[in-house]
């Protein structure tokens, strides 16, 4: 993770924050004393340029805030979400502290260089386990969906042709691998057209 999209809430108390001379409040200011390519935005359009070539955001704004630039910034590009957590925002943030907020790491300004390195590795490591788990999580949803066309399919096709799930179970595989199509593809056609059908016209599917 070597280039760094760091997003500004332009409020007033984080604007002063933002543009503290000491840079003490600055996350670019320290991800840019070690080593980090920075670029700052502080609107929609401005975050979406810039995540283009991030490897990584970072958020400088109260946490409440932090699921709506999540999702905005997910749908251009994933990457990995870091919250700048100094006194300006935490304070800020205290009344939300038990948001359902998903955040792969936390910075803090008085960060030294090893530790700033570390966070980022870990919070990029955490971002990768999410998606992964999102991945998972996504494909585990389809097949419990797929199930539910194909088990309503095989109670039309027992009710129609009076026959046991298993057999019905099978009529669906062979018109399956007749028409080279997926049983689920196969089984919704069926589900949609149960209205239409009476048992002496139920179409290709054949004992």
């Amino acid at each position: 993770m070597r280039s760094l999209l760091v997003i500004h809430q332009p409020s007033a108390a984080l604007e002063r924050s933002a543009s503290d001379s000491t840079g003490t409040h600055r996350p670019e200011s320290l991800l840019r004393s070690c080593g980090y390519q920075v670029c700052l935005a502080k609107n929609l359009e401005q975050a979406v340029k810039g995540i283009a070539a991030a490897d990584g955001t970072v958020l400088h704004l109260p946490i409440g805030d932090i699921p709506s630039w999540s999702c905005r910034l997910e749908q251009r590009k994933p990457t990995p979400i870091l919250w700048w957590c100094n006194d300006d925002v935490s304070a800020q943030s205290l009344n939300l502290c038990k948001e359902d907020v998903v955040i792969d790491g936390i910075l803090f300004p008085d960060m030294k260089a090893h530790e700033l390195h570390w966070t980022l590795f870990l919070s990029f490591r955490h971002f990768s386990e999410r998606q992964q788990w999102k991945s998972e999580k996504q494909q585990l949803l389809a097949r419990i969906e797929e199930r539910k066309w194909i088990d309503k399919a095989k109670g039309i096709l027992c009710e129609l042709k009076n026959i046991s799930e298993a057999e019905a179970y099978d009529l669906l595989r062979k018109q399956a691998m007749n028409e080279r199509k997926r049983m689920v593809d196969v089984a919704t056609s069926i589900v949609r057209l149960h209205p239409l059908l009476r048992p002496s016209d139920s179409g290709g599917i054949n004992q």
